[in-house]
């Protein structure tokens, strides 16, 4: 069994990752070299910030469980309201280019990635985490 505290095991640590202009903080409590087969990060999206996001090596699935922003679906010009109880999955890693908006307050996100994040990955100028392996 693996027990960790966002307080205690996480925040402060290397494992609590900031963007570099701010946008975002994203506190990795499973990474890759916990091999489970998937990532689980607790992610704060900072109020009125906008974040160009393209995964290409990585399926994302996204919890909101307080605050509010929005997605907007690049390739469908569609926007989704992002609030407390909505979930979105971006299971189309050729396709699913999006920008995430914080809102009005800091919103909070639980996201789980397939393949795991190590724990080093950051966004490129393409908004897209490389795939790294635990040797990189």
């Amino acid at each position: 069994m693996l027990v960790r505290y966002l307080d205690r095991d996480i925040i402060g640590t290397d494992r609590e990752v900031e963007a570099e202009n701010g946008n975002w903080v994203s506190r990795r409590l499973i990474l890759a070299d916990d091999k489970v087969g998937f990532s689980y990060n607790d992610t704060i999206i900072r109020a009125g910030t906008e974040t160009y996001i393209h995964y290409q090596n990585h399926i994302e699935a996204v919890y909101c469980v307080g605050g509010n922003g929005e997605i907007h679906d690049i390739n469908n010009d569609v926007t989704y309201p992002i609030r407390d109880g909505m979930m979105y999955l971006l299971n189309d890693p050729a396709a699913d280019k999006h920008y995430l908006r914080g809102g009005s307050e800091d919103m909070r996100l639980i996201c789980v990635f397939n393949p795991p994040l190590t724990g080093r990955e950051v966004h490129d100028e393409n908004g897209v985490y490389p795939a790294l392996s635990l040797d990189e």
